[in-house]
């Protein structure tokens, strides 16, 4: 057959060019609006069904002292990435409350 070729070789894996795919969009990029008001969001994508809480809208310069306060509230671990917290598990009720006590305008949006 002169119009076959292999597709697949044990010594060099695929030879085909891989399928499009679709863009995917980053798993925890909801598009929040920059308007002072802080957002917080139960997310469990792409962390193999585990939940944590999102908490966007805080200023910059103090996500990090802001999140190692609210790691220790929760006693959970937690981190930040992309310009918001994640601290794992469910605590958006309790985050909120400590929040609105330091004076921010506070929304639990998503699940």
């Amino acid at each position: 057959m002169k119009n076959s070729r292999p597709v697949y070789s044990t010594e060099r894996g695929h030879l085909s060019p891989p399928a499009r795919r679709r863009e995917a969009r980053p798993p925890s990029d909801p598009r929040v609006p920059d308007d002072g008001v802080v957002r917080i969001f139960r997310d469990r994508s792409g962390r193999q069904g585990k939940v944590v809480t999102v908490i966007r809208g805080l200023p910059a310069r103090e996500l990090q002292a802001r999140a190692t306060e609210l790691r220790r509230l929760c006693g959970a671990g937690g981190a930040v990435k992309d310009g918001a917290i994640e601290i794992q598990g469910d605590h958006r009720e309790r985050i909120a409350d400590r929040l609105r006590q330091l004076g921010h305008t506070v929304k639990l949006a998503g699940g």
